[in-house]
């Protein structure tokens, strides 16, 4: 669809709060002025016509309390009839709210949606997410989850929220937990996997990971749950955040997960289409971290998906 645009622009004045302190001013406009290509912004401020106090500022200038900054008249392209929101991920966004607060959100993301636009998706959850809530001032992903994986998904609303859940989840302030189906019946109780994670990037642009001494750390623990006739639930806890972390710890252990096209088992993953089942079976179930304000100990659980709870409620126990 083609965009439109506002009518007659005028001078914007915009005064820096606590949220902004320390932020360089390009990204804080490329935050501010959606829509418009960054190569205008760039222009704009090289040629002086954004002013901090007054002045003339490079882009990388950092933010201080209190700066007002004039932006010129500049007509910003409105995404809201460029970006069709499927149903399901509206529903999704409107009605899977695990919890909400001033300074952040917890949802129930589901599955077959990116999180973000990028390689060739125009648009995915945090796109959507800003659309439906036009008001929102900010809204930014915390952390990240594949396309094809279901769960909690953690979205701030201030840049300080931000700043904090990110400081945790780069040390070892928040405990994840998943849900996995993996391949076969895997006779141990528990394991910790305690390998090292390469990332490639094929011809194709398709990112494969593999186990390799050259490749960065990265734990796994994996708890079963049930033994299944043909495969094993289990909860999966990574330590650290790699990319593919779990599938690709699962796939070394000789049990992938369930429905993983790109580590998993073709005859396994044949056999579960057959049964009418054709997504990967992993399920950010649970999040638990201190809150960024009050100090309490925070613990978010997202629903099993309907169709993975089918799944399991057919399979035979053993």
């Amino acid at each position: 669809m083609n965009a439109t645009t506002k009518d007659k622009p005028e001078v914007q004045w915009v005064q820096i709060d606590e949220e902004a302190v320390g932020q360089r001013l390009d990204n804080f406009l490329f935050t501010l002025l959606k829509g418009v290509p960054k190569t205008r912004i760039y222009r704009i401020v090289r040629k002086g016509e954004v002013r901090v106090n007054k002045g003339r500022v490079e882009a990388k200038y950092r933010l201080q309390l209190n700066d007002t900054i004039r932006i010129p008249p500049i007509r910003v392209a409105e995404r809201s009839e460029q970006m069709l929101i499927q149903p399901r991920l509206k529903s999704s966004l409107e009605n899977q709210i695990i919890y909400e607060d001033e300074g952040f959100l917890v949802l129930n993301k589901p599955a077959g949606f990116p999180v973000h636009g990028g390689s060739g998706v125009s648009s995915g959850v945090i796109e959507a997410l800003r659309q439906i809530r036009p008001d929102s001032r900010f809204l930014e992903l915390v952390h990240r989850l594949d396309k094809e994986t279901s769960g909690c998904l953690l979205v701030a609303k201030k840049r300080s929220i931000l700043k904090y859940l990110h400081e945790l989840f780069r040390g070892d302030g928040v405990e994840k937990t998943y849900m996995a189906l993996l391949a076969g019946q895997w006779r141990r109780k528990k394991q910790v996997v305690d390998a090292p994670l390469l990332k490639n990037i094929l011809k194709s642009g398709e990112r494969m990971v593999v186990v390799s001494n050259k490749g960065k750390p990265a734990q796994t623990s994996f708890v079963r749950l049930r033994k299944f006739a043909d495969a094993t639930l289990v909860h999966a806890s990574p330590k650290t955040g790699r990319t593919h972390q779990i599938r690709v710890h699962a796939a070394w252990l000789g049990h992938p997960i369930v429905g993983d096209d790109r580590y998993g088992d073709a005859e396994t993953n044949k056999i579960f289409r057959s049964r009418g089942y054709k997504r990967l079976f992993l399920h950010a179930e649970q999040l638990r971290f201190l809150h960024p304000v009050s100090g309490e100990l925070m613990q978010f659980n997202a629903t099993l998906p309907q169709e993975l709870q089918n799944l399991l409620d057919h399979e035979q126990t053993i």
